[in-house]
């Protein structure tokens, strides 16, 4: 009976996993993730369609006309990483459910942000007619 219930938690904690995973792929397309300087600079040229570049990028965050009236694709991508480690200082077992157990645990976080602007500027014909691009990391 013991063996049951880790098995039960185990494919419960997997199952968790795998929906999260699973949520990402499906609001997230492939382009989305793809999304790069280096993307930008080897995929975007001048004279270049909106189709194109739509295929190349993805769908922009922003569509909006400069002043004289011709289309600018903004595409805005901000990125989190967290970093967890945790290091056991003490022999012990752990329970996973309620979060405690025996022995000291001591941790560290890292947090990094990635942003990625890309803006896209197109002439009356909708072809690229100029295109600029920001990455920061913090």
């Amino acid at each position: 009976m013991k063996h049951l219930a880790y098995a039960l938690v185990a494919c419960l904690l997997t199952a968790g996993c795998g929906s999260a995973s699973r949520q990402y792929q499906d609001t997230h397309g492939p382009r989305e993730r793809e999304l790069t300087v280096g993307t930008v600079q080897k995929e975007i040229h001048k004279g270049m369609s909106a189709a194109a570049v739509a295929e190349a990028l993805g769908s922009p965050n922003i569509v909006t006309t400069d002043e004289q009236g011709r289309e600018v694709w903004i595409y805005d991508r901000i990125s989190t990483d967290v970093t967890y480690s945790q290091k056991e200082t003490g022999g012990g077992i752990y329970l996973i459910i309620a979060g405690a157990g025996a022995g000291k645990t001591t941790g560290a976080a890292s947090k990094t942000q990635k942003t990625l602007t890309v803006i896209i500027k197109y002439d009356e014909n909708k072809q690229v007619r100029d295109f600029a691009y920001h990455s920061s990391k913090f």
